[in-house]
């Protein structure tokens, strides 16, 4: 078993046992299992899965990092929301926003736009979680 935690800014998220968490990362996607090789990655906005004895379940989070020592996952994230949380017509109207922001920079170099298209990203997340993608 893993212990998983998950922070915000706000609050304490999540903290409890679980089998196995998927995160979203900087270099990909990754799987965590017990005895998992120590590792400290900074999040990208995504979906963050974890498997319990009853199922699975599934947050949106944006920015943030991950640190896995000693079968303890620890995510401090910027944001992170379960299904019932998410405002699809919010995230729907951050999205579009983002969208626009990011076609009015079109000509802007990279480094700049990675802050926009990060908030397209969580925006999407966000969508995606609850079902809600067109």
């Amino acid at each position: 078993m893993l212990k998983l935690e998950i922070v915000t800014p706000e609050k304490k998220v999540f903290d409890d046992d679980v089998e196995s968490v998927t995160v979203p990362t900087a270099s990909g996607e990754a799987g965590i299992f017990p005895n998992h090789a120590p590792l400290v990655s900074a999040l990208k906005p995504g979906i963050l899965s974890y498997a319990q004895k009853g199922g699975a379940e599934k947050m949106a989070v944006s920015g943030g990092f991950i640190e896995v020592s000693a079968n303890k996952v620890s995510v401090l994230a910027d944001s992170a929301e379960t299904f019932d949380e998410v405002d699809v017509d919010a995230a729907r109207s951050e999205r579009e926003a983002a969208e626009k922001a990011l076609a009015a920079a079109a000509t802007s170099p990279i480094e700049e736009n990675a802050q926009l298209q990060q908030k397209l990203d969580a925006a999407n997340a966000r969508i995606t979680l609850a079902g809600g993608a067109k």
